[in-house]
């Protein structure tokens, strides 16, 4: 494709969406090295999303990161956790163009810690995801 700006554009072309490529980041150590996509991709991308908190980031966009952190440690009650968590994941990851649903959460507690479940689904397959808050 040629910068000129005399060049015709094509804008009967329909732009796929490529797979996802990134490098490969072992969240619990803190190692970066090699390269992930697919699955594996996906998966890191919806950890770092979730895990990234949305607005305090001047290098992110408004669309990346969750809104956890608004709500945990906050005197809510379980009722309000429990619908609050599942709408802020899937607004954190529904905006990725690869993921078409973000589904099924459950939600578990052992102690201070909780625990969640749900699935993302991309093209034809789900990918199971477990987060602990």
């Amino acid at each position: 494709m040629a910068l000129s700006p005399l060049t015709p554009v094509d804008d009967t072309a329909t732009t796929a969406v490529s797979p996802l490529k990134t490098y490969a980041l072992d969240i619990d150590n803190g190692v970066l090295g090699g390269y992930v996509d697919g699955k594996d991709a996906i998966k890191q991308f919806a950890y770092k999303a979730i895990k990234t908190a949305r607005f305090r980031f001047a290098i992110y966009d408004d669309d990346y990161g969750c809104e956890l952190d608004d709500i945990i440690g906050q005197d809510v009650s379980t009722e309000l956790l429990e619908t609050e968590i599942p709408r802020v994941i899937k607004e954190a990851l529904i905006y990725n163009e690869l993921i078409d649903d973000v589904r099924d959460f459950i939600l578990t507690r052992d102690g201070d810690r909780l625990y969640v479940s749900f699935f993302i689904d991309v093209n034809d397959d789900s990918i199971p995801m477990e987060v602990t808050i």
